[in-house]
């Protein structure tokens, strides 16, 4: 499953910032060769110094999810540094928050962009060589606002849930091929450095990165007779 320079499985995090996107590169990374995703080449380099400090084997690949050319240069230099993709996790999400009234129809097509169709761009790279396979995993980060669009997620909302839709259709579809897909509902903040005095919530209050991290491996490494298609990570403090 990898290439004459890479011996173990690949995994590609798509979307990785100071957060969960980190977490997972870290936490994967133990196990498989590693490719991170993002547009900030400046924060990759940073990110894949700190994880090749243990001795893991990491890419960065700048590119924006948003543009098809863009990731598919950056997956075909996945494959021919690392080798075919086995796991494959779309972390990428961002928006801008506002009423049906506030938000633009650019707002809301690039929210929509980053959200949906970065994450349809990215399975397109990958899904063919999994059913050659026959088997693969892929699994997409959620948020509350694709179970239920509050107010002012005029555009995120809809992005979200266009990204549970594509989850649960490809479930459907790759599932008896042997691929796992899945969608996880990030239900509540996420501690990121700096974060608790911007939103004014306390630690309790916030998912802490590596722990839903850990969810993630979980859920990537399920048995097959006993797979999850969706599932909700919420801090012990949160209401719902």
């Amino acid at each position: 499953m990898a290439s004459e320079k890479n011996q173990r499985p690949v995994a590609v995090v798509v979307g990785v910032g100071p957060g969960l996107g980190a977490a997972l590169a870290h936490r994967f990374s133990k196990e498989y060769a590693v490719a991170i995703v993002a547009r900030r080449a400046d924060y990759l380099k940073k990110l894949a110094g700190e994880i090749r400090t243990g001795g893991a084997t990491i890419l960065e690949v700048a590119a924006d999810v948003a543009d098809a050319g863009q990731i598919a240069a950056g997956f075909e230099q996945i494959e021919a540094d690392l080798g075919p993709v086995e796991m494959m996790l779309y972390n990428a999400g961002s928006g801008t928050w506002g009423g049906v009234t506030e938000i633009t129809p650019a707002q809301f097509e690039s929210t929509w962009r980053t959200n949906a169709m970065g994450a349809f761009l990215c399975v397109k790279q990958v899904v063919d060589l999994m059913i050659a396979r026959g088997h693969g995993t892929m699994i997409f980060t959620g948020a509350t606002a694709g179970m239920k669009a509050g107010p002012r997620s005029a555009a995120f909302g809809p992005a979200k849930f266009a990204l549970r839709g594509l989850a649960q259709s490809m479930a459907r579809d790759l599932g008896p091929k042997g691929i796992h897909c899945a969608w996880v509902n990030i239900d509540g903040a996420i501690d990121i450095p700096g974060r608790q005095r911007a939103v004014q919530l306390t630690a309790d209050q916030m998912l802490k990165p590596a722990a839903i991290a850990e969810t993630y491996w979980h859920l990537a490494h399920q048995d097959r007779s006993a797979w999850t298609m969706e599932l909700e990570v919420r801090p012990f403090t949160e209401k719902f």
